[in-house]
């Protein structure tokens, strides 16, 4: 099997992690400055490659392989979090990227754009596999700071660039490399995990509207304290949702905001971001009528509570072809230093799954630490998931 460079490959890592460099991890928002210093960086590396490299209407860098033939597509996200890690994402793009090189044909790769969601939810891969309309890219906005998605391409110098999009003819299916972004594989002391299916999500906007008054002279018995209410339905979803929930599903409330946030005003208004997880979609569908039945409990209070905005993520199957494949590269580098395991977080290889076959590797992440600075994962360990991925890559295009 071809051999990968491991300087080239940490070299280019490092490199990218320069740009938009914050402490020990990177800040590199989607379309920010940063981030399209990094597409374009991106791209040059492409075309260093040997491929056709472009940069597309929803800012996807994209390198097509210009030999005849099926290809099989590589890739994952530039952006980051913000102030988050620097593996996260750019590891798979510069696997890749490696990948490309090493095998010399037959390897498409793609740099997606906004995976993490700062603008929408995988706008670049849904892009690419043609699941994301014009209406909706004229309605997103930052949830940073508001700005218009258009506004954000035209600013980054997209604009008026065609989105490009994946034909089916062409590809033979998708692999991506990620960190784990949790302690499974580490804790067991293993190297590599091959992915069996990715989670889906179901994300909510919860908005609470009560009355705004004086703190100190409204009477408790008379306040219509949104705050208050917004505290309540946390707290019944933390008392009812771990009687129906399956052994591995998660549900976090990311962010609470008070309006209007005063220490001495009674808050008129909350708001909640809400999500669970899970790769079952009988029991997804079943908490969220679970959760619709909690807020309808909470209308009984003196304040109003709606569901605001609902969004949601399939949960896909990997590829059993790819994950063989996977496991036997994984074999051969680390024997019995693998598992088999589902991804408790989102990645565009589940969008790229409702187009082709797709599959994914895991490496370990150093404490389970991702989305925060302190992300890392040890030198060796990104060496040999890049290895692992190389070689079956090659076993499936062997297989044309």
């Amino acid at each position: 099997m071809p051999t990968i460079d491991p300087a080239r490959l940490l070299s280019d890592l490092h490199a990218l992690r320069a740009i938009g460099a914050y402490k020990t991890g990177v800040h590199r928002p989607t379309y920010g400055t940063d981030d399209v210093r990094s597409r374009h960086w991106f791209a040059e590396r492409l075309a260093q490659a040997g491929l056709t490299a472009t940069i597309d209407g929803i800012g996807n860098a994209i390198g097509h392989d210009p030999s005849p033939g099926r290809k099989l597509l590589l890739g994952s996200h530039l952006e980051t979090q913000n102030r988050a890690g620097w593996l996260d994402g750019a590891m798979g793009a510069i696997f890749a990227l490696e990948v490309a090189r090493v095998l010399g044909r037959g390897i498409d790769v793609a740099g997606w754009a906004d995976e993490e969601g700062h603008y929408g939810s995988f706008l670049g891969s849904r892009s690419y596999a043609g699941l994301l309309p014009e209406a909706e890219i004229d309605s997103c906005k930052s949830v940073d700071d508001g700005t218009p998605l258009r506004t954000a391409l035209q600013t980054a110098g997209f604009a008026g660039a065609p989105r490009l999009q994946a034909d089916p003819a062409r590809y033979i299916g998708y692999l991506e490399a990620h960190i784990e972004q949790g302690a499974t594989l580490e804790d067991a002391g293993e190297k590599i995990g091959i992915v069996t299916a990715i989670v889906g999500s179901h994300r909510f906007r919860i908005v609470f509207e009560g009355q705004q008054n004086h703190a100190g002279t409204t009477r408790m018995a008379a306040r219509r304290d949104a705050g208050v209410a917004l505290i309540k339905l946390a707290a019944a979803i933390e008392d009812r949702f771990p009687q129906v929930v399956g052994p591995r599903t998660v549900w976090t409330t990311g962010r609470i905001t008070l309006d209007p946030g005063a220490p001495s005003i009674v808050p008129g208004g909350a708001e909640m971001l809400f999500q669970f997880r899970d790769t079952d979609p009988a029991l997804l569908l079943r908490l969220e009528t679970e959760l619709e039945a909690l807020v309808e409990q909470a209308n009984q209070g003196p304040c109003r509570v709606l569901i605001a905005y609902r969004g949601r993520s399939v949960p896909r199957q990997m590829d059993a072809g790819f994950q063989a494949a996977l496991e036997r590269a994984a074999e051969t580098h680390a024997p019995g230093a693998h598992q088999r395991m589902p991804s408790g977080a989102g990645h565009d290889a589940q969008i790229l799954a409702e187009a082709m076959p797709s599959g994914m590797l895991f490496v370990p992440s150093i404490g389970g630490i991702s989305h925060h600075f302190t992300e890392d994962t040890s030198e060796a360990d990104i060496v040999l998931g890049c290895q692992v991925l190389t070689d079956a890559a090659a076993e499936i295009l062997a297989a044309l």
